[in-house]
């Protein structure tokens, strides 16, 4: 099939179109290059090794999407696109509802004018809010907490308001837990703007020496040792899960929402001594306040991804620290550096 990918050039975008190409999918990528780097893309094509066409374009610019729907004939749409810190947006709520919102009904409408009925839709477990029990199941009941989990709770009702109007219209809507780790080439992995907002990506700064110690929100939780506890899921394994999702709801031409996590719970803690051994590195850390709204416990029952795709996360802790930390070293300062690969000859600017 040829996918339209949406936010292609991101972090879960960009190992998702190398999971895509390797079931042998043409991938053709949109991206705003707001949350991306121009870097991703000369890498993305070598390690697929094949051309992937990018364009820029946001989708709330109805015209270029007009354009790059009327230029390629899609199969289907997976839909990354979206401002995605929790506390960025309770800061900036009108952004998040315009870019995420308004993006996905442009995406929609387009979809529609041009005939492509098949959508992958990048959800979050923000949509559960802090949940009444673990593990969490979609059965579950959805209370948002913040703008950005408001923002993906509101494009999984309209996805599935559109699917209820046009009986043809086909929608997976994968609702994640922590996405970690990277490519195990060290080639592509997560390179956040600014300060992370993410544990993983400040461990790794933390390490690496770019920030001088992580600050750990709560150590008095009812956990094993204190500190709040996810369900961490390699990008690897998340990547896998689209194209799985994707093909599933083509063959079975029917609609879901799953759940993607290992459904195993980490604390912070235990991801610090995991990332430590892989690293061989050090991570100093220092236990402050809770942050308010934080649960003590979120992990997933994956078991109805399991039941209907027949995936499961193959990679554990330790392979996502591992990952995540072979990306970190080879590319200190993310995309503004140079892979060991890529690094200019002694002597030359």
């Amino acid at each position: 099939m040829r996918i339209l990918v949406c936010g292609g050039a991101g972090y879960i975008g960009s190992h998702t179109c190398l999971a895509l190409v390797g079931r042998g999918h043409q991938v053709v990528i949109a991206d705003s290059g707001v949350n991306s780097s121009p870097r991703v893309v000369p890498r993305l094509r070598r390690l697929a090794g094949v051309p992937v066409p990018v364009h820029r374009v946001d989708l709330r610019d109805r015209v270029a999407l007009t354009a790059l729907f009327a230029t390629y004939r899609f199969d289907a749409v997976l839909h990354f696109a979206a401002l995605k810190a929790v506390g960025d947006s309770c800061r900036r709520p009108l952004e998040y509802f315009d870019n995420n919102i308004s993006g996905t009904i442009a995406l929609l409408q387009a979809m529609q004018c041009a005939g492509v009925r098949r959508l992958v839709f990048s959800s979050s477990a923000t949509v559960y809010g802090e949940p009444a029990q673990v593990p969490v199941r979609e059965d579950a009941g959805l209370s948002v907490m913040n703008p950005y989990g408001r923002t993906k709770l509101v494009a999984e009702q309209l996805i599935g308001d559109l699917c209820t109007s046009d009986p043809d219209f086909r929608a997976a809507n994968l609702r994640y837990f922590n996405p970690v780790g990277a490519h195990a080439s060290g080639v592509i992995g997560e390179d956040p703007c600014g300060e992370p907002t993410n544990l993983m990506p400040y461990i790794c700064q933390v390490a690496v020496g770019a920030r001088e110690k992580l600050r750990v929100f709560g150590g008095d939780y009812p956990t094993p040792d204190g500190t709040g506890v996810r369900d961490y899921i390699h990008v690897v394994d998340l990547a896998r899960a689209h194209v799985d999702a994707l093909e599933f709801m083509v063959r079975a031409d029917r609609s879901l929402t799953v759940n993607l996590g290992t459904g195993r719970g980490v604390s912070v803690l235990d991801l610090v001594h995991a990332f430590e051994r892989a690293s061989g590195r050090r991570v100093p850390y220092e236990i402050v306040e809770r942050r308010p709204g934080d649960a003590a416990s979120v992990y997933a029952d994956p078991s109805l991804a399991h039941e209907l795709l027949g995936w499961r996360a193959e990679f554990d802790v330790d392979a996502m620290c591992r990952d995540a930390w072979r990306w970190q070293s080879m590319n200190p300062e993310g995309y503004r550096t140079a892979t060991r690969r890529e690094a200019p000859s002694r002597g030359r600017r």
